[in-house]
């Protein structure tokens, strides 16, 4: 009865199966019947059969619930036949055989015992029905805890929808007649000089590259960045062929094997990548030259890139001596952060050096958060910088193809 009652819990069917082994061995003469003032031992089968019926699945609670009527049968022939008990406790043996002892006490006996096993029962369903409630009390907070939580991401959720849109307005407006007046001034005048239709077509190119990339940057906000098609180590050679075309003298290099990154560290190279040329543009002017190198053989991807200073007296602003405070080299550093790594920058004699370290084998549960915050608190010079890579995902250039000299590596 004690193993009957410590595995009640943890093996209901096993607990079962030990009261099964008492009473038979008691039926068989395997064990000793119950003497006198032994048979309140007969109640552990109960106490087991109320742990049974607050802990045990459905199924399990019909099965101990009948089997405990047959051991209460089989317990009062136990303790009133003869042949066994002859009248234990307070009921007195008649002499008489087990027929009239049965007609006599059989039911008194049979009762009792069934009460005693009803009240374990109900203390178990009791216990179970309690368990149950807390059980559904907790989950009624849950869902309404997750109830307020849906309703402010509702709020959050519609918000970004009317910034989107607002965005959205502004910008398709505004860049779409930036390219249709470029093109049209192109069409129209034919007869300038080749490099101001060249000009005029990198203007139009760019307004429609930065509308497509604006349109990115509001699914992200309206879907969390979680779907939104982000660039990758792929996009940058239509990035760099764009560049050239603004007449960038970009010369990119590449040495070691290269190593596949997670999507948030891809965006951020990319990013990274496209943010330096833009600046190179912006700082040091048409033709400028820019050295470009993806460096694997490290313990991460290091990239160099090396732009030419302007002269002082070039109206294209020369990058100054000290460090620039605007916003892009800020957002540099911050994605390189992001995607794990670090990264430098400032003048360096005749050029201006920007050097990132992207460790390998970050951790992939961190790519997608990481993608959604690169790209939602990207620099200003994102969409000005997008540089049609869209239209050039067909151009064909392969970076693994450059120049390898290891004199590039700026």
């Amino acid at each position: 009865m004690t193993l009957a009652i410590a595995t009640a819990t943890w093996k209901p069917l096993v607990s079962l199966g030990f009261t099964v082994a008492l009473l038979a061995g008691q039926l068989s003469h395997a064990l000793p019947p119950m003497e006198s003032n032994h048979w309140a031992i007969y109640l552990g089968s109960f106490v087991a059969l109320g742990f049974i019926l607050w802990t045990a699945p459905r199924r399990i609670r019909f099965i101990a619930s009948g089997a405990n009527v047959v051991f209460v049968g089989l317990m009062t022939v136990l303790m009133l036949s003869w042949r066994y008990g002859n009248g234990i406790g307070w009921f007195l043996p008649m002499n008489y055989g087990d027929r009239p002892m049965f007609m006599m006490y059989g039911w008194q006996l049979f009762a009792l015992l069934l009460l005693i096993a009803g009240a374990c029962a109900a203390v178990g369903l009791l216990l179970a029905l309690f368990q149950e409630r807390g059980s559904l009390f907790r989950a009624r907070e849950l869902a309404q805890s997750s109830l307020k939580e849906t309703e402010i991401d509702l709020i959050v959720e519609q918000e970004r929808t009317r910034i989107a849109r607002d965005l959205h307005d502004v910008l398709a407006h505004s860049l779409a007649v930036i390219a249709a007046q470029a093109d049209g001034t192109r069409y129209l005048s034919k007869d300038q000089p080749k490099a101001v239709l060249n000009a005029l077509d990198t203007i139009a190119r760019s307004a429609r590259s930065a509308l497509v990339d604006a349109q990115r940057v509001i699914e992200g906000v309206r879907d969390d960045g979680m779907v939104t098609p982000q660039p990758q180590l792929k996009d940058i050679p239509a990035l760099i062929e764009g560049m050239q075309r603004g007449s960038l003298k970009i010369h990119p290099s590449e040495s070691g094997t290269p190593v596949e990154l997670s999507t948030g560290q891809e965006v951020a190279v990319f990013r990274i990548v496209q943010e330096c040329l833009t600046n190179a543009l912006k700082h040091g002017g048409r033709g400028t030259d820019v050295r470009l190198h993806f460096d694997w053989s490290g313990p991460g991807l290091t990239l160099h890139v090396a732009s030419a200073v302007a002269p002082a007296g070039k109206e294209d602003a020369a990058i100054p001596a000290t460090p620039r405070v605007g916003r892009g080299l800020p957002g540099m550093r911050e994605r390189a952060h992001l995607a794990g790594g670090w990264l430098t920058a400032g003048p360096d004699g005749e050029h201006f050096r920007v050097t990132v370290f992207i460790p390998y084998g970050t951790r992939e549960a961190r790519a997608a958060d990481d993608t959604a915050g690169i790209e939602a608190g990207g620099p200003a010079g994102d969409i000005a910088g997008a540089e049609v890579q869209p239209a050039l995902a067909a151009a064909g250039f392969e970076l693994a193809g450059a120049t390898r000299d290891a004199g590039d590596r700026g």
